[in-house]
């Protein structure tokens, strides 16, 4: 069997109930100044795309999605606690500017960082990503 071609279209993050992915997905507006393209007509999910989109098709958008059931992740990771299933991981020049911009657009500052070139932050629903050089 020849494998089908497939392409990564987008990395769901969870929210706190509707209407809250507007909410989520207007901080990660702020902080990678990509555009929200569409969201749902209660708040309970969000799209967004770069500004100038990715031609290859690695990764079209981030979808942001409302859960009832949400509770934000614990950093790092304990036993009997909601994990963090998967982040984000975004490159940046300069770690210092990257963090203090995350800051500026509402994330905070993990209090466990594993690695020098690495800041862990967290979005405003707590879910973690990774400021990376």
């Amino acid at each position: 069997m020849t494998q089908p071609r497939m392409r990564i279209g987008a990395v769901t993050i969870t929210a706190a109930p509707a209407p809250h992915a507007g909410e989520l997905a207007r901080f990660y507006e702020r902080l990678l100044s990509w555009q929200i393209v569409d969201e749902g007509p209660k708040g309970g999910w969000a799209q967004l795309h770069p500004p100038e989109g990715e031609p290859d098709g690695t990764l079209l958008g981030i979808n942001i999605e409302s859960d009832q059931e949400h509770k934000p992740p614990t950093w790092p990771s304990k036993p009997g606690h909601q994990n963090a299933t998967m982040h984000l991981d975004i490159n940046v020049d300069n770690l210092d500017e990257a963090v203090a911009w995350a800051l500026q657009a509402g994330a905070t500052l993990a209090d466990h960082q594993p690695q020098p070139h690495v800041r862990v932050m967290l979005d405003p629903h707590g879910n973690p990503f990774c400021l990376c050089l």
